[in-house]
């Protein structure tokens, strides 16, 4: 049995391969209600799952054996199919998911044993499962890209008697409602297509426009979704990419994406608590203002314009990602497991390991991390300074000249439509700055950093490090 989880296709996919040289393969994929419950979770991206599967099923019954779909609790549904069929191995790639995926595993790893059916794990990123020290990380990191794509599976023979099971829509698994025009398709088809058109003519001008959401639609990868998706690997789009002589900040942000997952993988508590445990009890909760930053209306024209982008597409560049985050978390003085539970729901390609990791980085809790408390009306000078991007997506600005649409609060008659800010930017951010610095001058402070630091930081020393827009809140590769 072949459980595809997150790597829906079947090029460059270890466990298909090599289980399809051992005997007959069963190709199976359980869609898990209680998974697609959990907060960080959406109807936007059960979609482009959705999307992505029916293409992988197409794909794998060219081979000879469609994908089979089971809907139901993971080990149930194990269980179920080891009753009717018997299982002699299970095969996957290995995944470092959410707390939801790591505990459910535990508990197939558990069964498996008890029913003495080896379960076999190839890797899929750059990460290394109990590792034990960053030292060599990068370099086995490269040696994994440089090995080549894994071999197509051989033909699957066609298994009788087993219905091959519907995907269900979202709201067969009572998803809440969530509009999201102008979400990227899902499927390896259109990953293809998005590779090919980055490398030929979008990517030109990667490194010069990967920063503001004027240009970043068009000039950045966006394989983002495809990657958390696997309808491509990491390995054929780094390969791809050097081949075409695509651009090196593209390359190294597919590094650091594998890079942020190795923290999750390798502290799993990360995405619930302080990676620096002297931030415990920082921030306290604020539902009003947290509702305000979600929908769009704190006021900051520039940055209520990039959240309500986001809702619409489901992606924004990754530089955007930082400042929505920074922003609720310094100015709003939201936690950031509160506002990282929403943007990942907003993000079609919300990779846990990356995900939680920059929610931290940009709240200032990682504990090695500099703190980068972003302006928001600074960034939106910098990033769209005549107000471009702002009018596109708060139509209640259309007419606000370009010396005030920035600061509309400021105009002699302020539109009536749009909110006052939430707080004095200004104020917020040095009050912001001083408890958070003040907590790094606490006794102790200095010694679990250093701890942290061994644990989880990067030994690429003889390497320039990416630009301080660089990491990934999803991640946007590009």
């Amino acid at each position: 049995m072949v459980w595809f989880k997150k790597d829906l296709r079947t090029i460059d996919h270890a466990a298909l391969s090599q289980a399809s040289r051992s005997g007959p393969v069963l190709p199976l994929f359980i869609v898990e209600p209680m998974f697609w419950a959990q907060p960080d979770a959406s109807a936007r991206q059960w979609e482009f799952c959705a999307e992505s599967l029916a293409e992988l099923r197409e794909a794998l019954a060219a081979l000879g054996q469609p994908l089979v779909i089971r809907t139901g609790e993971a080990l149930e549904v194990l269980k179920a199919l080891q009753r009717q069929r018997g299982i002699a191995q299970l095969w996957s790639h290995q995944e470092t998911g959410n707390d939801f995926t790591y505990r459910r595993d535990r508990a197939v790893a558990h069964w498996c044993h008890e029913q003495g059916i080896p379960w076999h794990q190839p890797r899929c990123f750059g990460v290394i499962r109990a590792m034990g020290t960053r030292d060599g990380w990068a370099p086995a990191w490269e040696l994994l890209m440089r090995q080549p794509v894994c071999a197509d599976s051989a033909a699957l023979p066609r298994l009788d008697g087993i219905d091959p099971g519907g995907i269900p829509s979202s709201d067969e698994l009572k998803l809440p409602s969530d509009p999201c025009p102008g979400r990227q398709r899902g499927g390896r088809s259109q990953g293809l297509a998005l590779l090919e058109s980055f490398l030929q003519h979008r990517g030109r001008r990667y490194a010069k426009e990967l920063s503001s959401p004027l240009t970043a639609f068009e000039s950045c990868s966006r394989l983002s979704a495809h990657l958390t998706f696997g309808t491509m690997s990491m390995r054929e789009i780094v390969q791809i990419t050097r081949l075409n002589k695509g651009p090196k900040a593209f390359i190294e942000r597919l590094h650091w994406h594998c890079h942020f997952i190795q923290k999750l993988e390798s502290q799993p508590s990360l995405e619930y608590q302080n990676a620096h445990r002297a931030y415990d009890g920082l921030r306290a909760d604020d539902p009003q203002r947290l509702a305000l930053w979600i929908d769009g209306r704190t006021g900051w024209p520039f940055v209520d314009a990039c959240m309500r982008a986001l809702r619409h597409h489901g992606w924004i560049n990754f530089r955007m990602r930082a400042m929505l985050m920074s922003v609720a978390s310094y100015q709003l003085w939201i936690p950031w497991r509160q506002s990282g539970e929403a943007l990942a729901r907003l993000f079609v390609d919300y990779e846990p390991g990356i995900h939680w990791n920059q929610c931290q980085m940009q709240s200032g809790t990682s504990g090695i991390n500099t703190v980068r408390i972003y302006n928001p009306i600074k960034q939106g000078l910098d990033h769209d300074p005549e107000g471009t991007f702002i009018r596109q997506w708060l139509p209640e600005l259309e007419d606000v000249p370009v010396s005030g649409i920035h600061t509309p609060w400021l105009l002699p008659q302020p539109p009536e439509s749009y909110p006052q800010p939430v707080v004095d930017y200004e104020l917020a951010a040095r009050q912001a700055r001083d408890q958070v610095w003040g907590l790094r001058k606490g006794k102790g402070y200095r010694c679990e950093a250093d701890a942290i630091q061994r644990r989880h930081g990067s030994r690429r020393r003889r390497r320039p490090r990416p630009p301080v827009d660089n990491g990934q809140l999803s991640l946007e590769l590009g």
